[in-house]
């Protein structure tokens, strides 16, 4: 009997990156640290009994958001004034890369948005540790970048929303020098005299937090990522309004949004106070720009980042990563696993916020890149794409994942080697990250210039896959039917949005299965293939789909 899984013996196979994260606490802004990450078991799960196909979930979602989204590592990806660190013009002179504004007709990768990693002035190469909220670090480039890049995007109907890190500031932050100048003159009339967290140092610190005590004082302050990222005190209403200003500064740039840094630290261990807290912040937001995008880091257990849902969107951590629900399912698990899984997903947000939607990826910053873990060759990495990119709502893609970049933080420890120089081929003079230890000779998967424009590449992979959901908008909105195909490996799901109604199924096993279209669906015949992607072929034969293995393919009702 074929093993099925439930959404709680998911949970359990949350990926190996935070198994090996849990006994460390990081050191340069990774967003993970050992209180972050869920306790997980190291041994899998029994197989539950069988059970039937979720129900189908009728998803609310706002089609100007459900699109899918490519994380640029600013320093990282393109340099433009040859100092070796990327910047805003670096990113405006690629932008016919990532989308040309051809539509179907162009040759671009076809992202729909944008999310760029903190460009706000910080002493730090990741800029997680933010000293100036309204200025652009130099390194980067200028407002003005910011802008012109906006308008680029704007003008091609991609969205672009910024890191905003707002639960702690760097510690040159001129709040948090502010702060200190306070409490050692011992000023309790100074505005920011209670802008950060802090306890006495005699006092027992909260459990599972993180404090360092303060220099000719008599307090410790919150520091749960590292001594130079101080933890705002968000029981003051001047620092509520004070990162609310900030947000609506860069909305009235244009920009469309915003992924909140460790959203669970407003209020770390205190989880429906850090919900209320984005509750108001939203409700604010959205008075400004109802969809206003805005997407949160909540890296937990699903039960800790459901509740989070009341408020604003989150990542789905359960399903990334080394041995997630995408990477088991794409070394020859079974489909229904996490089609099941996902509807119950669905099903769960959408009774938090009408709307809400889900959020898959692979791999960002904080975590070992996916071509570490799937290999090209194996055809597994061009499956897991298809798997996760043909999913409701709003996937990510990490810049280089559609090339096969390398890169892990192994025995150096280091998230810089997770965040390595984009390979363009073209002499781009952007250079790896300090701190970083990644061997070159590693880098086995070539550059953008070896893949664009070549059949077989895995950037033309990616770019099938996002014009295939393009063209079916009912695979981002539609209502989801977790297909239940019995004894077989392959499985998928039905979409339907409006007259766009489309079967999709994965086969992950090696093998060519032949599955009866009348095992498909009651009430639709899907007798037309749409598209075809991955390893092998799949066609319409004699009833019924043939489809080769480690091969997706969509089909349609036919006419």
């Amino acid at each position: 009997m074929k093993q099925r899984i439930s959404r709680t013996l998911a949970v359990l196979l949350i990926c190996s990156l935070l198994l090996s994260a849990c006994g460390e606490k990081p050191k340069e802004g990774t967003t993970a640290p050992a209180s972050e990450v869920p306790a997980v078991s190291t041994e899998a799960p029994a197989p539950e009994t069988e059970t039937a196909a979720p129900e189908p979930v009728v998803l609310e979602l706002t089609p100007e958001n459900s699109r899918v989204f490519y994380e640029i590592f600013v320093g990282s990806f393109s340099d433009s004034d040859g100092d070796g660190i990327g910047d805003l013009r670096g990113i405006i002179n690629r932008m016919d890369y990532l989308n040309d504004g051809r539509g179907e007709a162009g040759e671009s990768l076809g992202v729909e948005g944008l999310w760029l990693t903190p460009i706000f002035k910080s002493n730090s190469y990741h800029k997680y540790n933010v000293n100036d909220y309204y200025a652009i670090d130099s390194e980067f480039g200028t407002m003005e970048d910011l802008k012109e890049l906006v308008a680029l995007c704007h003008s091609r109907n991609v969205k672009l929303i910024l890191d905003l890190p707002i639960n702690h500031t760097g510690s040159q932050n001129p709040w948090f020098n502010q702060f200190v100048i306070a409490r050692r003159q011992g000023n309790t009339q100074d505005p920011y005299y209670n802008f950060y967290t802090c306890c006495g140092q005699k006092e027992t610190p909260p459990a599972g937090r993180t404090f360092t005590a303060l220099a000719g004082t008599d307090i410790s302050y919150e520091c749960n990522f590292s001594g130079d990222m101080p933890e705002l005190d968000f029981n003051q209403e001047a620092v509520r309004q004070a990162t609310l200003d900030v947000a609506k500064y860069y909305m009235d740039l244009g920009v469309d949004g915003f992924r909140f840094d460790a959203a669970k630290y407003i209020y770390l261990g205190e989880t429906e106070k850090s919900v209320d807290f984005w509750e108001w912040y939203m409700d604010e937001l959205r008075k400004i720009d109802p969809d206003v995008y805005a997407i949160a880091e909540v890296w937990d257990a699903d039960r800790i980042t459901d509740e989070y849902y009341a408020a604003l969107d989150c990542f789905n951590f359960t399903t990334a990563g080394a041995e997630g629900l995408i990477d088991s399912t794409a070394k020859a698990g079974y489909v229904e696993q996490y089609t099941f899984y996902i509807a119950d997903y669905l099903k769960t947000i959408q009774g938090k916020r009408p709307g809400a939607m889900l959020h898959e990826f692979i791999s960002n910053h904080d975590t070992d890149r996916a071509s570490g873990y799937l290999t090209l060759i194996s055809g597994q990495m061009q499956l897991a794409a298809s798997l996760y990119l043909l999913t409701p709502g709003s996937p990510f893609i990490y810049y280089g994942e559609e090339i096969g970049l390398k890169g892990s933080r192994g025995g150096a420890n280091t998230d810089a080697n997770r965040r390595l120089a984009m390979r363009w081929g073209d002499g781009d003079t952007v250079k790896d990250p300090a701190g970083s230890t990644y061997e070159e000779k590693n880098q086995v998967n070539g550059t953008v210039a070896d893949q664009v424009g070549k059949a077989g590449s895995l950037f033309e992979h990616y770019q099938k896959i996002l014009a295939l959901r393009k063209a079916n908008p009912a695979i981002a909105e539609g209502k989801y039917t977790a297909l239940d195909l019995k004894e077989i490996k392959a499985g998928g799901f039905i979409a339907e949005k409006d007259d766009n109604i489309v079967c999709v199924i994965h086969n992950t096993s090696k093998g060519t299965e032949r599955i009866p279209l009348t095992s498909l669906s009651s009430v639709y015949t899907f007798s037309e293939v749409n598209g075809v992607l991955g390893q092998g072929e799949a066609y319409i034969e004699d009833g019924k789909l043939v489809i080769n293995g480690l091969t997706s393919v969509v089909l349609r009702p036919g006419k």
